[in-house]
């Protein structure tokens, strides 16, 4: 507004109808716009304020700070009004009990968001929602302040609530843009850090407060606000690794991931201790990591949840770092010291369900707008949650942003989808009669597959080297294929199968392994159907499933040899490797969220052997090419023996892609088998590059010495072969000397 002059007392501005008086008052006002802020009429300029609460109101110059007038609430307390004969840029000056107040009047604003923007969330295809809607820290018309935006198309009116209105629904009612649904207000002068929630009325009256879905920060559990937060400014420093990312996570590379739950790894004063910031975390989980030679860790989610015992897989804030660790730009800075070290990250990120919290996405605006309406479609029966809409454009665009958001805001290199398997099958845990069919009478779930494969094709253009992995434990076709060839367009899916077979023959007494054979082997007959990523997670070692060096068979010596072959076992395997952490040093008790791990086992030479063996796995997994470069390729695998279960012995060739080849043995007994005459491609001497039962690993010591020659003997297909002695569950590497 131009400049002008204020009117008296006697020429107070007209008052309000009565209808919009008392939907003011009541709070129920669907178009407060229309009523607050500067209004011409045939008078001039009329200025409304409500301001509950309020002692007295004043409007002053913008320009010069002058007084223009003092504002009345004759018609009704807390409404001020004024009039003035010509537009002008004005403040308020606010006295409240505890103090005065000076600001930009919200009303006086017009709208804000694009219809560019309007237009894109409700398509569906809003790629930068993180910095469209929420609080968005920003200057109108030179004014400093935050824009608040969010999608409740079925609210009958909605208020941005917080410590800066005294959590007062009537003092910042929100505009509604028709038609996406979509409530805005901007907000003059307020400032980062500040909380808030949104306030809805509903058809059926006022819902409890609401946390923003699009907060980018929150407030410490158990508190339940989300944050204002300014824009991420941190100066990245990994330019080096991003540039090499697409090298370093290609399928034919070396992927070695280190999976953990950050408030648990480690805590300052042990398993009652305070949990480290990312800061302080990185100043001890990399050196670790790197030291024992993984390329990535793996995060258990670490979005904001209500519950920590659901260790991050019941979360709802899908944009916002959870505050236990530390603010956005600290979990930033963790990232990037990650990258300046070598290490990928991988975030565990859930767009299959959301808990049923009342601050959350439940029943969001009195309807069913995050979920399916329907229990049989929108409610998860095994965890209690609601079941995302996918099928909803503005459902599906949100999500997409999510993923967006991590790998584009934080340098995410991957995200681990959860619970893909009840992604895709609207059956999934559920009786007969339990679930509806989709609209061609099967069970496939349409809508999210329609979402899976468009996240896949959007990451992979937008976010060259950005990895999609499935965490998918049934037989659906094509998971790692590409979208083009019918796939669901997956860089890599766990294998659950190989990981249930093994286990379950690594835990059979080594008397009675020759009658589970097939377990070791069966996992080679579809190895290559996908690009496997082969897990030993959180999940194997929780709930009463027992630690790993736990579930192991036998004496103590026998429970180390045998976890040292296993691991041996999976490190040679084709397909990447994922261990969770105190796997890697042998953690006697069950893993739990609410204590660190038992750091002190490693004051134990068999502990410390354990770990060891995982450093060179990791060592020679990264070295020789063999081991990983035809991870997902037939032609970097070849049986030698794969039948002898009266021994309990596994041989088999790893080859590169020069056809240069590894020879890998394997004995799953405790016995010692000498002159074990395995077959080999090429004569010569062979050296043993690892062997897990080295003494260096705590083991017994038995193997072949500095390196071993062929013989001319014919054996499993090959001209030469090897009298090799086996250690007693003991795994063993060799290659060719050259």
């Amino acid at each position: 507004m131009a400049g002008g002059r204020a009117l008296t007392t006697e020429q107070a501005a007209p008052g309000l109808a009565r209808n919009d008086l008392e939907a003011l008052i009541a709070a129920t006002h669907p178009d407060p716009f229309a009523v607050l802020g500067p209004h011409r009429d045939a008078e001039g300029y009329c200025v409304r304020a409500y301001l509950p609460g309020a002692l007295s109101v004043e409007l002053i110059a913008s320009d010069d700070g002058r007084t223009l007038c003092r504002m009345h609430d004759e018609q009704a307390p807390g409404l001020f009004e004024a009039r003035l004969e010509q537009p002008c840029a004005y403040r308020l000056r606010i006295r409240w009990a505890g103090g005065e107040q000076e600001t930009e009047d919200p009303y006086s604003f017009g709208p804000l968001l694009g219809e560019v923007d309007t237009y894109l969330f409700s398509e569906g295809n809003h790629r930068d929602l993180g910095h469209c809607l929420g609080a968005q820290c920003l200057s109108v018309d030179g004014i400093s302040g935050v824009r608040f935006a969010l999608w409740a198309p079925n609210a009958r009116r909605v208020s941005v609530v917080g410590d800066f209105n005294s959590w007062d629904g009537r003092r910042h009612p929100m505009r509604l843009r028709h038609p996406s649904g979509i409530w805005e207000l901007f907000i003059p002068r307020l400032q980062p850090g500040e909380r808030y929630k949104y306030e809805i009325l509903g058809h059926g009256g006022i819902l409890p407060l609401k946390a923003d879905p699009m907060a980018r920060a929150t407030t410490l559990p158990p508190d339940t606000s989300s944050r204002i937060e300014a824009p991420l400014q941190h100066e990245w420093l990994d330019q080096q690794w991003m540039a090499e990312r697409v090298r370093r996570q290609a399928v034919d590379a070396p992927i070695s991931i280190y999976e953990l739950h950050v408030g648990s790894w480690r805590r300052d004063g042990g398993d009652e201790g305070r949990l480290y910031d990312w800061h302080e975390l990185a100043e001890r989980l990399i050196p670790y990591v790197c030291d024992l030679g993984f390329t990535h860790i793996e995060l258990m989610p670490v979005m904001e949840h209500p519950f920590g015992g659901s260790w991050g897989y019941q979360l709802l804030s899908q944009f916002a770092p959870s505050a236990r660790y530390g603010s956005p730009h600290d979990f930033a800075t963790f990232v990037d010291a990650c990258h300046q070290a070598g290490i990928g990250v991988i975030l565990d990120w859930v767009p299959a369900h959301f808990p049923t919290d009342d601050h959350g996405l439940g029943r969001f605006d009195g309807t069913a707008l995050y979920e399916y309406a329907h229990p049989f479609e929108g409610f998860h029966q095994d965890w209690d949650t609601y079941i995302y809409n996918l099928g909803r454009t503005e459902v599906h665009g949100f999500m997409l942003a999510s993923a967006l958001y991590w790998l584009r805001e934080f340098h995410v290199d991957a995200l681990r989808v959860d619970a893909v398997a009840s992604m895709l099958y609207r059956d999934y845990s559920r009786k007969d009669g339990e679930w509806i069919p989709n609209c061609h009478g099967g069970r496939e779930n349409l809508e999210a597959i329609d979402f899976i494969r468009h996240l896949a094709d959007v990451t992979k253009s937008e976010i060259p080297g950005a990895l999609i992995i499935a965490e998918e434990s049934t037989a659906w076709p094509g998971v790692s294929k590409p979208t083009a060839e019918g796939g669901l367009g997956f860089d890599f899916k766990w294998n659950m199968g190989w990981m249930h077979d093994t286990l379950k023959y690594i835990e059979e007494d080594p008397v009675n392994r020759r009658y589970h054979h097939d377990k070791m082997t069966f996992g080679l007959i579809y190895a290559f159907s996908e690009h496997f990523v082969l897990p030993i997670s959180h999940d194997e070692v929780v709930h009463g499933k027992r630690a790993l060096i736990d579930k192991m068979p036998g004496d103590r010596w026998q429970q180390f040899a045998n976890l040292r072959a296993y691991l041996s076992f999976m490190w040679t395997h084709p397909g990447k490797k994922l261990l969770f952490m105190g796997c890697e040093f042998g953690q006697w008790r069950e893993w739990s969220h609410d204590r660190e791990l038992d750091w002190y086992l490693l004051g134990y030479p068999d502990h410390q052997g354990l770990q060891q063996l995982v450093r060179d796995l990791n060592r020679l997994y990264r070295e020789q090419p063999a081991l990983h470069q035809r991870d997902c390729s037939p032609e970097g695998f070849r049986w030698l023996i794969g039948d002898d279960s009266a021994n309990s012995v596994f041989a088999w060739l790893r080859l590169d892609a020069q056809g240069r080849p590894l020879l890998v043995v394997g004995n799953f007994t405790p016995v010692v088998r000498t002159d074990y005459r395995i077959g080999v491609p090429l004569p010569g001497r062979w050296r043993e590059l690892l062997n897990s039962d080295a003494e260096c690993y705590a083991g017994s010591n038995i193997g072949n010495g500095p390196g071993i020659d062929s013989n001319p003997i014919e054996a499993h297909g090959e001209a030469q072969s090897l009298s090799l002695t086996l250690p007693p569950l003991g795994m063993l590497i060799l290659a060719p000397q050259e």
